[in-house]
């Protein structure tokens, strides 16, 4: 048997027990129940919260954009390691609160907790459109990396399309059924199993092609000694672009709706011991760096239709390595993508529906809440589908245009919890004002001023427009202290 055909063989059966794993964490529970579908019963204990936390990093972008990054652009890739160890640390403040107010007035979305504080639908509304557009950018990101895997694990008789049909097709699957807990569950079963292949492959990559880091650093500082700095003359990025590109990424990580509403699904102590233990995951990136800068001067850029590729190329192609590994990357890669894909389909579809459904039409029972959001899955699923099959950005600057967007509820957010001032015109108007910036600068504009993040400028308009706009309109005092003062 060829190795592209065990390959084939054990990505299916990764992807049938994943189905598995999903499909069974919803059983024996109500499946007619709102709070079920939603946040779990807010009964997540630590394991299952890690590795639902963790899965939000350990994605597609991980697997194969790190070391496309790494390859591509050499120091800059770092900037990974940098904001997955410290952007989570807000989420120990502000997530026992979130969590005490959303138990206190029945909250599971960020459009939810944004309406009760300010008292406004248009900007519920808002925050639903917003973050459905983020999500549908995240998405194509992991569904981009689900495809790839099975197109070049296969040797390209797996097409785009399908690769990503079938893969992305088993998570709509248990997400619709199962809610938030099959997301989480299969998190678990996806999380150790891309942990451990990313540090066994990731590390036997290295030795084999240069005997180890420090001869393999050697050899890229004598030949191309730029491409270990960051700001230099030759390098890649320069100092205001890479320090924006954390930026954007520590403010706007805890704003994304999949890991916001993480707060109503555990209790404070659960929350507090996820955040100290999370900065671990970071740690397993390490290894999918280190197989990027292992593949500079070893393949050809020329031999690549784009850098993601160059994790499955290295093992099919240069190292010509048995099938089984193959396969066994390839199943590693789609957890990574999965255990993302899940917990951002899952949010979406409550955003859009408890954002802008319910705002439109009012009165909705549970029932048809429920329904409106398994449906909400699959047609968001399907607009990501078709991003990922005609779109044609690169793995990490899918991501980093997500987060422009998403970063721009860090106001709102914030003030809603800490600044009796606030109010729902400024809120309104910073959001409108940063979101408009970022899409700008883009979609529209060739570039930035010094390299800045787009996400970075319009968050800087957002915050201008927003405390004006609060300092000229009357405050709202008695939203403001159920928020602010919660107990």
């Amino acid at each position: 048997m060829e190795g592209w055909q065990i390959a084939l063989l054990m990505m299916i059966a990764y992807l049938v027990i994943a189905l598995i794993i999903g499909v069974l964490a919803g059983k024996g529970r109500d499946n007619s129940s709102l709070d079920e579908f939603a946040v779990a019963g807010g009964k997540l204990g630590l394991f299952v919260m890690w590795f639902l936390m963790g899965g939000a990093v350990f994605s597609a972008f991980s697997f194969l954009g790190a070391p496309g990054w790494a390859y591509s652009k050499g120091a800059p890739a770092l900037y990974i390691i940098t904001y997955t160890a410290f952007a989570i640390l807000p989420w120990y403040i502000i997530g026992p609160k979130v969590g005490k107010i959303g138990r206190k007035y029945n909250l599971y979305t960020v459009a939810a907790f944004m309406k009760g504080r300010y008292n406004s639908s248009a900007l519920a509304v808002i925050v639903g459109i917003i973050a459905l557009f983020a999500s549908i950018q995240y998405l194509a990101t992991q569904m981009s990396g689900m495809a790839l895997i099975f197109n070049v694990m296969t040797e390209g008789r797996i097409p785009v399309w399908l690769g990503a049909l079938v893969s992305y097709g088993i998570v709509v699957i248990y997400v619709a059924t199962g809610g938030l807990r099959a997301a989480a569950w299969s998190d678990v079963f996806q999380g150790l199993l891309m942990i451990i292949i990313s540090w066994v492959v990731g590390l036997a990559i290295v030795n084999q092609l240069h005997d180890g880091t420090t001869e393999m650093f050697a050899n890229i500082a004598k030949d191309t000694p730029e491409f270990l700095q960051i700001g230099k003359e030759g390098s890649s990025m320069e100092p205001i672009a890479y320090t924006t590109t954390i930026l954007v990424s520590v403010i706007g990580f805890i704003m994304w709706p999949h890991l916001f509403s993480k707060s109503y699904a555990s209790n404070t102590r659960t929350i507090k011991k996820t955040v100290l233990a999370y900065p671990v995951f970071a740690l397993f990136l390490v290894p999918l760096l280190l197989v990027g800068f292992a593949a500079k001067g070893v393949v050809d850029s020329g031999q690549l239709t784009n850098p993601d590729q160059v994790l499955p190329y290295l093992i099919t192609t240069v190292m010509n390595l048995p099938g089984w590994v193959y396969g066994l990357v390839g199943a590693g890669a789609l957890a990574a993508a999965m255990s993302t894909a899940d917990a951002i389909t899952h949010s979406a579809s409550l955003e859009v529906t408890d954002g802008v459904i319910k705002n439109i039409w009012k009165n909705l029972s549970d029932k048809k809440t429920l329904l409106i959001m398994r449906i909400g899955v699959f047609v968001i699923g399907a607009l990501s589908y078709y991003i990922t099959v005609f779109g044609g950005q690169g793995l990490v600057a899918l991501l980093l245009g997500a987060y422009g967007s998403i970063v721009q509820f860090a106001p709102g957010v914030y003030s809603a919890l800490y600044w009796k001032r606030a109010n729902a015109q400024g809120v309104i108007a910073g959001l409108v004002v940063g979101t408009l910036v970022n899409y700008y600068f883009q979609l529209v504009a060739t570039s930035t001023p010094l390299g800045i993040h787009a996400g970075i400028l319009g968050l800087i308009a957002n915050i201008i427009v927003f405390v004006t706009v609060c300092y000229l309109t009357k405050p709202q005092v008695e939203a403001a202290e159920k928020y602010v003062d919660v107990a």
